[in-house]
């Protein structure tokens, strides 16, 4: 009578295997997203930093909002545009999205 339960509850598996098989979906599915989505957002955040960094007198830069303006003073933050003959603004550096250099490319001809 008492050896019946004791003898169907030594019979079953441990399911330590079956864990790793279950976590495993969840570490695929975590690897596919840093490599789609946070992998590319840290490059272009490294490409933005660098931008900024090489910003310089003379240089046409454009903000997030539109504007468009010929770099006349840069400081630690902030950059001076001239957007209009003597009209001058003051903008966080970290607000341009793009940096034309006054210097162009030579084409390859």
């Amino acid at each position: 009578m008492f050896a019946s339960p004791a003898i169907a509850s030594t019979g079953a598996p441990s399911g330590g295997a079956m864990s790793l098989i279950s976590i495993l979906p969840w570490v695929a599915v975590f690897a596919i997203m840093y490599f789609l989505m946070i992998r590319p957002q840290q490059k272009r955040m490294k490409q933005h930093r660098d931008m900024l960094a090489a910003v310089k007198k003379n240089d046409v830069a454009v903000t997030s909002g539109g504007v468009i303006g010929k770099v006349v003073k840069v400081e630690d933050s902030e950059i001076e545009l001239e957007i209009a003959s003597g009209v001058r603004v003051k903008v966080v550096k970290s607000m341009l999205s793009e940096v034309r250099s006054n210097n162009p490319k030579p084409a390859n001809d």
